[in-house]
């Protein structure tokens, strides 16, 4: 091999080699500027919730009507009722559905809207439900064929268990606590359950029964799973049927609640009226006869009055009057 032939490999080598040196050779990063750091601070507390407000409870529940209707009147029954719900209970069962408290039913849907409410939001969304009416549905009259309640209207189980309970049971009887229209108790956040969806009703009653709900630190909800677990089923769906078509009996009043019309002008008295008429103390102009129920004198054929006999003295017209008065009295 010629000595150039080595010469050129042996400078190939060498290049080669001085590039990866150069490769493996490590550049330091130039220092960055020191972070900044600040002590961490806990977010404002919320403010105190204070009275609903229900006009601005109206505009924040505008997006509560897909589901519970304008006015909380839902039309489908696997949204409850809301209308004339308490605002402490609507506030209460917002603040559940936020903190993840509640997961039954619709607390999947329920959630994302409860997050976007504060505690006064909560507050004002119940008060404006609460200032609505409530409808309700129509209970089951299905005569019930077999079993402990045969001959029975299936609605008819659920009333005496309302109304009076099951001592023997230790089941206290529902209006106790819920009212006996079912318009519930505000201070003790007591329901109002009366018109609400059977079929949801039924599905709340089920899971205080089965204890499947995640409130089990509230006393209210072991109120309730005690009583409930000594329903049986049939006992439990007839409760919700006569719930449902549980209303307040003025609201079957809607006449009373009607506008009395404006009373008639009373007709003029006329010579052929009743002589015992409307009272009045205004004198008629024809002949100075008072119009205010007193006898007028005798007239004849013609019309016109008779004059008095001879040695006849002449009637009292305010005692004649005053006796009309007492007659009509």
């Amino acid at each position: 091999m010629s000595h150039a032939r080595v010469l050129g490999i042996g400078l190939a080598a060498l290049a080669a080699a001085a590039v990866a040196y150069a490769q493996t050779e490590v550049t330091p990063i130039p220092d960055a500027a020191p972070v900044e750091t600040a002590p961490l601070e806990p977010a404002a507390p919320e403010a105190p919730a204070t009275w609903g407000d229900p006009q601005n409870g109206q505009a924040l529940a505008a997006t509560c009507a897909a589901c519970h209707g304008v006015d909380g009147n839902s039309q489908l029954d696997m949204y409850p009722r809301i209308a004339g719900q308490s605002e402490i209970y609507i506030a209460d069962q917002i603040a559940r559905f936020k903190s993840g408290e509640r997961s039954d039913g619709m607390a999947a849907i329920m959630k994302p809207f409860a997050d976007m409410l504060s505690a006064q939001d909560a507050r004002d969304v119940g008060a404006w439900f609460a200032t609505q009416t409530s409808g309700a549905g129509v209970a089951d009259d299905t005569v019930i064929a077999s079993g402990p309640y045969e001959g029975m209207r299936f609605y008819e189980v659920g009333e005496q268990l309302y109304r009076s309970g099951d001592p023997a049971r230790g089941i206290p009887a529902c209006m106790a606590c819920h009212g006996p229209a079912g318009t519930g108790n505000p201070g003790p956040a007591y329901p109002h359950v009366g018109g609400q969806h059977a079929s949801y009703t039924q599905q709340r009653l089920e899971i205080f029964r089965n204890g499947t709900g995640a409130e089990r630190d509230n006393d209210l909800f072991q109120i309730m799973a005690n009583i409930a677990s000594r329903l049986t089923e049939e006992e439990i769906g007839a409760l919700a049927s006569y719930m449902e078509g549980l209303h307040p009996a003025a609201d079957d009043l809607v006449a009373a609640a009607a506008p009395v019309p404006a009373a008639a002008p009373t007709a003029p008295v006329t010579p052929d009226a009743d002589p015992v008429a409307e009272p009045s103390t205004v004198e008629s102009p024809a002949d100075g006869v008072p119009a205010d129920g007193a006898a007028a004198p005798d007239a004849d054929a013609s019309g016109e009055a008779a004059p008095p006999e001879a040695g006849e003295p002449a009637e009292d017209a305010p005692a004649e009057a005053d006796a009309g008065t007492a007659e009509l009295g």
